[in-house]
């Protein structure tokens, strides 16, 4: 179907996110023609907004405003846990569940030779920095996916982790084998934080 040009660009835009196939995007791209231009230009400078103002903290690399993030400033947390996910979108999934009170550190992805992912392209040097330095970390739980990814990414960080003394464990499994944590539901993110496992 030939579309008007400013149209054809909005689907092909939409496109580009992920999960978005052809008819979501023209399913998007008529939705946000049918609201008022005040909606849409609200929808597009929450966009630039977000990306103008939004980065990473630097100490857990969690996605935030402020440096360092609300979680690591906050006084109230357990500094003595720490719980490595790899994205911020876990780090979310976690805290949905009200139950972890720690402290975090997001990898930024997961070690995947296939996909030309390795180590040094983690945030895993930063984990080792933070649990090497004077710190008040006791116990690192890994809470990584139970995937080819995840086990490989666990099996590194236990080696690189192991030397500095700190406990480390795994969440339990409740998550299904190739399932991400972001999807996982609250009472089995619970579960699995609750019965962790040392490594």
């Amino acid at each position: 179907m030939i579309y008007t040009k400013p149209l054809a660009r909005l689907i092909e835009e939409f496109q580009k996110l992920p999960g978005i196939g052809p008819k979501s995007a023209q399913r998007l791209a008529f939705h946000i023609l049918k609201r008022s231009e005040a909606e849409v230009q609200g929808f597009s400078a929450a966009l630039i907004d977000a990306k103008e103002r939004i980065g990473t903290c630097s100490q857990c690399f969690n996605l935030s405003c402020e440096d360092p993030c609300e979680l690591c400033a906050n006084p109230s947390r357990d500094h003595m846990l720490m719980c490595v996910v790899p994205e911020p979108r876990d780090l979310f999934a976690l805290e949905r569940t009200g139950e972890y009170k720690g402290i975090y550190h997001v990898l930024e992805g997961l070690i995947s030779p296939i996909e030309g992912v390795g180590p040094q392209d983690l945030r895993i040097t930063e984990l080792v920095n933070r649990l090497t330095a004077p710190t008040t970390i006791q116990e690192v739980i890994l809470a990584l996916p139970p995937s080819v990814e995840g086990d490989t990414t666990s099996l590194y960080l236990s080696k690189v982790i192991k030397p500095t003394g700190v406990r480390l464990t795994r969440i339990a499994f409740g998550l299904p084998v190739g399932g991400d944590i972001e999807y996982a539901d609250a009472l089995t993110l619970t579960r699995a934080m609750s019965g962790r496992i040392a490594i």
